[in-house]
């Protein structure tokens, strides 16, 4: 492993990707989520699709570490628990999906999907209804396939919490929990397919190092009273690394 690890410090897009970590955990610690909006298109630039989500949930098991006991101390546990549950049911049939996926179709799936989530939360548009049991497990099948799919649990969440009347610091920390929740899952279903390698864990365990001090300095510039502002500069930072992942650009690489 120590051998493997080294290796990987030379892999080419190295670089490339310590950088996405970092701004990932930036953008995770002050808005909960993002990580995989930010990583995963840049990612998928050096890696195949099963290999950029491998790397990414080993990271995002070890880098959000340090925000998750104050997270647990925010949420409703109970319908925490609902979420997780969701989650759980749909990520497998999502990691189903993504094997049969081109890598191509892959990056220009991911790179749609984060615009068109991010678009939807910048908008303003929200869900008015009430959150019942049902719904809250809805929206974990929902996630979770998402996750299993493209490695973006985080934002139908997000969209779902940002609805009411939530204070900032329980949307951050059920944002938090579920995604730590949801990169357990996953890497027990890749590796029970097969789908995860020394090399997929090598990066991810390179990568958590900038991940884990971004969302340290991330949680530390989080100010419930600038919410706005620090959500507007996420948002930019996701957009930009969403468009560069879209394959048009690798002419220009």
């Amino acid at each position: 492993m120590i051998e493997t690890l080294y290796q990987s410090l030379f892999f080419p897009g190295l670089v490339w990707l310590l950088g996405a970590a970092f701004v990932g955990g930036l953008v995770r610690g002050f808005t909960g989520f993002g990580t995989a909006m930010v990583f995963i298109p840049v990612a998928s630039l050096f890696l195949t699709p099963v290999s950029a989500i491998a790397a990414l949930v080993v990271m995002d098991i070890f880098g959000p570490a340090p925000l998750l006991r104050r997270a647990w101390r925010a949420v409703d546990r109970a319908e925490l628990g609902r979420l997780v549950l969701g989650g759980l049911i749909g990520i497998p049939l999502g990691t189903l999906a993504l094997t049969a996926l081109d890598p191509v179709a892959f990056r220009w799936g991911v790179s749609a999907t984060s615009l068109t989530l991010l678009a939807v939360l910048a908008s303003g548009w929200r869900y008015e209804g009430r959150p019942t049991a049902r719904l809250v497990l809805a929206i974990g099948f929902a996630a979770g396939f998402l996750g299993g799919l493209a490695g973006l649990p985080g934002p139908i969440v997000i969209l779902f919490y940002l609805s009411g009347r939530r204070a900032i610091a329980e949307i951050r920390g059920v944002s938090l929990l579920f995604l730590f929740s949801t990169d357990v899952v996953l890497i027990a279903t890749f590796w029970l397919r097969g789908l995860i390698g020394i090399n997929d864990i090598a990066l991810g365990l390179i990568c958590a190092i900038p991940l884990a001090i971004g969302a340290v300095l991330g949680q530390t510039l989080f100010r419930p009273e600038q919410a706005r502002l620090f959500c507007t500069v996420a948002y930019g930072l996701i957009a930009v690394a969403a468009i560069s992942g879209l394959p048009v650009f690798d002419g220009a690489r």
